[in-house]
């Protein structure tokens, strides 16, 4: 049995549902870990460039493994092709115009009730009023870090009310590919089908895009060319685990659990770059870790 076929096996069972929530978290963990590799690294449209360029590389070699896309699901993947460049050309603008530890939990806060909705729309799902009240900590948590930060980190005012409503738009986009690429997976024979050719069309938006306006290839640099690898493999493997974990079970609680990547961003803040926490700053992980607790119960 391959892999595909043992996960469509999965779709609908018990260990396919506790599969999916291993597979969340794993991206929550590894989306946190892409954002702390990104902060300050460079401009973000050069990093997003050299990561997409990257990953859609690698993806070459796997178009010829995996089953061809059916031919329904080409306009499928041609309306994700326009959300996710729309998400990241929002994204790379919120982070131009306004400091990453404000922006990134409004994104990342305001993505699931979206998503939650847009679940219970287009699959039916439906969350139970425990569950509300685990979405409501876990938001609650994630932009009172925002708010914290806001507090706490030197930002620009002049930008700021620019940055925060690119950073809306942003949190509701991601709402948007979550959603719509959870249909296309399910509408795929081979999950893998999809997560190959994602790759590799969504790679080619901004290396296109910036080879039309500056007429050249970014300057090589290894500090970048090892940005653009790292995070082209971590995107993999966190897109890639949501993705699937979409597949398996609900999207709405999928969702849910890979936005506690703020905690988990919280804590490599603390244990790997040594930076202070605090008593607000353990509440508010706490709340988001009861919010992801209570949503799982809940279900």
């Amino acid at each position: 049995m391959s892999v595909s076929d043992w996960l469509i096996s999965l779709e609908g069972t018990e260990g396919g549902r506790t599969l999916a929530l291993w597979l969340a978290l794993l991206a929550a963990v590894l989306h946190a870990f892409f954002g702390a590799l990104q902060k300050g690294a460079t401009d973000p449209w050069t990093s997003r460039t050299v990561i997409d360029g990257t990953y859609a590389a690698i993806a070459v070699p796997f178009l010829f493994v995996v089953p061809l896309p059916e031919p329904h699901i080409w306009p499928l993947f041609a309306i994700a092709w326009v959300i996710h460049v729309g998400y990241k050309m929002s994204q790379a603008a919120s982070y131009t115009a306004g400091s990453y530890l404000v922006v990134y939990p409004v994104v990342r806060g305001i993505s699931p009730v979206f998503t939650v909705i847009g679940a219970g729309i287009l699959f039916g799902e439906i969350f139970s009023a425990v569950q509300w009240v685990g979405v409501a900590c876990l938001v609650g948590g994630i932009l009172g870090f925002s708010a914290y930060n806001l507090r706490h980190v030197t930002v620009d005012r002049a930008t700021l009310p620019r940055a925060i409503g690119f950073a809306c738009m942003t949190g509701g986009l991601v709402a948007l590919y979550t959603t719509w690429d959870a249909y296309v997976i399910r509408a795929t024979a081979d999950p893998f089908t999809f997560i190959a050719w994602f790759f590799f069309l969504d790679g080619l938006a901004f290396p296109i895009g910036w080879l039309v306006l500056n007429r050249r290839l970014p300057t090589f640099d290894p500090r970048i060319a090892k940005l653009g690898l790292t995070g082209a493999v971590t995107a993999y493997f966190s897109f890639g685990s949501i993705m699937l974990a979409t597949r398996l079970d609900k999207v709405g609680e999928a969702a849910v659990l890979r936005e506690t990547s703020v905690l988990f961003s919280a804590l490599i803040s603390w244990l790997v770059l040594k930076e202070g926490v605090g008593p607000r700053r353990l509440a508010l992980m706490a709340l988001i870790a009861a919010g992801a607790v209570i949503v799982e119960w809940g279900g």
